[in-house]
């Protein structure tokens, strides 16, 4: 798929679902490694979280990971893909 004005909201759809799909991905590997003795302590998640916006009754935040990242490049490579 080429990238246009057209094609935007879709390019931004794929960047958000591979965000989450690739973030998602990792902690459950993550949480995999955690049940071997051996890497218990194995974690490459940030330890404090990315504010996004902060009101008094409303938070969002997110965790950042290296599946994050590889999600976004996914992403982008499935969209051109197309």
């Amino acid at each position: 798929m080429k990238f246009n004005t057209k094609t935007m909201p879709a390019f931004v759809g794929f960047l958000i679902a591979g965000l989450f799909l690739g973030s998602l991905a990792w902690e459950v590997v993550e949480r995999i490694l955690h049940l071997i003795p051996a890497l218990e302590n194995f974690s490459f998640t940030m330890e404090e979280p990315i504010q996004v916006f902060d009101f008094y009754v409303l938070s969002l935040s997110f965790r950042a990971n290296p599946g994050t990242f590889m999600g976004l490049v996914g992403s982008v490579v499935m969209f051109f893909a197309l």
